[in-house]
């Protein structure tokens, strides 16, 4: 029998009751004084808490109504605990067996040695796994109702489930126990310091630290492939990059990336950077960089996007060049609004100004929304309307939580148990600071479309919206597309962006990488680590066309460039920004991408 670990639990326990007792009522004061001075729930927040306990109330109704079903399920799930509790008493005695269940494959909760050879907290973690798995599939057996999906359902039961993990509690980690047991509670104290730092960073929310904020700084190690910035408005600047190479293609390059983001994340370091290995193959690149918008810019639409960002950077490029036609790479809502530039120039009669277009992660089909999906009813976007109305923006820190909850266990919960209970700082990672410098969207552009895009789905449909007058029809679309999406994306979903191919009128090509949103795009062709999959057919279905593909290795970045080569006209001389009709304005990365959120919600 192993006793030590029954004394291991034990002794720790003890001495975690005497810790928290020995926690001051001072410090205890101190926080609920800061907390009941900073928080301030707004009308979204307000929504989507009373949505959440609205879908649990339905899931209850709902099994209540089918005992049957529910019987089933516990019965099944009292076999499994009671082999659980045969196995433990065994293992308690010596008497080693096999796991009833085991953590599913990439699941890090419970990486610990104790969780496996502690018999204790391997019965917690199984007795855990086995309630979360009963629950979870108990409610994927759950239909839509009139005010809840069945993905609303899974990903709020979801939450819950996660919420509740062992690993997530003080008395029940065996990581944590051993270190506020040597630490004899300090981990706690700094835990407390560092979750009051987070909120008095992300002021009336709280965002939880994901990176050591201090290891980065844009334009010093991030964002650095130079270049200076050649022209502004209020909406965006646009940074032309200096040209390595002794002559540069004709066609020049222009990239839109969203605007729920700040560029930098094609421009993260050298190694990776998509700007740097463009300007290395000969393309004169230029970057829009967007303007974080505070409650000033509460009138901005969807077409002034359009009207005063897509299209006067459009002339900036010509002025800076001398070239019309410009070819042009749009992501992710860059490349929604790059769609629409490309139909209203159809409808223009000016469809030549784009030579090209690449579309990377975009969709333009919003029929499965992926995983914001569940955000996306009458109720939360009336209620984001009404937030909207009063801040005059819709606030990036509160977007960037509800993406985090889309993957809750990697991207809150960790940072959770590591920054507040083990008091440790989250180590120096590029990829979460990009992550957590959000930005914001202005109040008119987010109702509108949230409205129009993900809800009622216009943008498909030809004539759907219309913008500065125009009415706007992909299929009208004839300028060469080249689609990029990510076979694990979860935002914008492959085979949602896929349906794009169907309603362009032009030849269109579509490559699909490994990998996900972020790191299938940002796959430089050195890191050989994911692959792509082509297909010269473009079959209806996107799974006839994944069953026909070729699968290729490494980076879809050298694929993409030999694609564009028929249309990067004849080589000339560089263009060294600012030798021709713009000015150059300031250095790279410019100031705009330098605005944090707390920057500009008090302009």
């Amino acid at each position: 029998m192993k006793a030590q670990d029954f004394n291991f639990a034990g002794k720790a326990v003890k001495k975690m009751l005497g810790v928290v007792d020995n926690v001051t009522w001072k410090t205890r004061s101190q926080l609920a004084d800061f907390l009941g001075k900073n928080t301030n729930i707004n009308d979204a927040q307000l929504s989507a808490m009373l949505d959440m306990v609205g879908a649990y109330k339905s899931i209850v109704e709902q099994l209540t109504l089918h005992p049957v079903r529910t019987a089933g399920k516990e019965v099944e799930l009292l076999k499994s605990h009671v082999s659980l509790l045969r196995n433990s008493l065994g293992r308690a005695f010596g008497i080693e067996s096999e796991s009833v269940i085991e953590p599913e494959r990439g699941d890090r909760r419970f990486n610990d040695k104790e969780w496996k050879d502690n018999v204790i907290f391997d019965y917690l973690k199984q007795a855990y796994l086995l309630n979360s798995k009963a629950v979870l599939e108990l409610v994927d057996t759950l239909d839509d109702t009139k005010h809840h999906s069945h993905d609303q359902y899974m990903f709020y039961t979801r939450q819950l489930v996660n919420a509740l993990a062992p690993s997530n509690f003080v008395l029940t980690n065996p990581e944590v126990l051993r270190k506020t047991v040597s630490t004899g509670g300090t981990n706690l104290a700094e835990g407390l310091k560092n979750l009051i730092e987070d909120y008095r960073r992300n002021p009336n929310m709280l965002n939880i630290a994901m990176t050591d904020f201090s290891a980065f700084e844009v334009g010093k190690n991030l964002a650095t492939t130079p270049g200076k910035v050649v022209f502004q408005n209020h909406m965006l600047q646009l940074i032309q990059y200096t040209p390595t190479t002794d002559k540069v293609n004709q066609t020049p390059l222009m990239i839109i990336p969203p605007w729920i983001n700040k560029y930098y994340i094609l421009d993260m370091k050298q190694e990776n950077s998509l700007v740097t290995w463009l300007v290395d193959q000969g393309h004169t690149v230029f970057m829009v960089s967007w303007v974080n918008p505070g409650p000033s810019m509460r009138d901005i639409s969807f077409e002034d996007y359009l009207l005063h960002g897509a299209l006067p950077a459009l002339d900036a490029v010509e002025d800076a060049t001398g070239e019309k036609e410009i070819n042009v790479i749009g992501y992710c809502v860059g490349g929604t609004l790059l769609s629409a530039t490309l139909a209203y120039l159809a409808a223009k009669r000016k469809a030549k100004r784009i030579k090209c277009a690449t579309y990377l992660t975009t969709l333009i089909d919003f029929t499965d929304p992926g995983g914001i999906g569940v955000f996306i009813n009458d109720t939360t976007i009336e209620s984001i309307e009404k937030s909207l109305d009063k801040t005059g923006y819709y606030d990036g820190r509160s977007m960037a939580f509800s993406f985090n909850l889309l993957r809750e266990n990697d991207l809150f919960w960790s940072f959770f148990v590591n920054n507040y209970l083990m008091g440790e700082k989250p180590e120096a990672f590029d990829l979460l600071y990009w992550n957590s410098d959000g930005t914001n969207l202005p109040a008119a552009m987010h109702g509108w479309y949230l409205r129009n895009m993900y809800l009622e789905n216009k943008f498909i449909k030809a004539n759907g919206i219309t913008l500065d007058n125009t009415p706007i029809d992909h299929r009208k679309i004839k300028t060469p597309v080249y689609f990029l999406s990510t076979i694990q994306d979860h935002i914008a979903k492959w085979k949602t962006c896929y349906r794009g191919t169907q309603v362009h009128s032009g030849d269109v090509t579509f490559v699909l990488s490994g990998s996900g949103h972020i790191a299938g795009v940002v796959n430089p062709p050195a890191a050989e680590k994911y692959c792509h999959w082509t297909n010269d057919s473009l079959p209806e279905d996107p799974d006839n066309w994944l069953e026909t593909a070729t699968k290729q290795e490494g980076s879809w970045w050298p694929n993409w460039n030999n694609w564009v080569q028929p249309y990067v006209g004849e080589q000339v001389a560089p263009r060294i920004p600012g030798d021709r009709n713009l000015e150059v304005i300031e250095d790279a990365p410019g100031t705009y991408v330098k605005q944090r959120i707390a920057d500009v919600i008090n302009d």
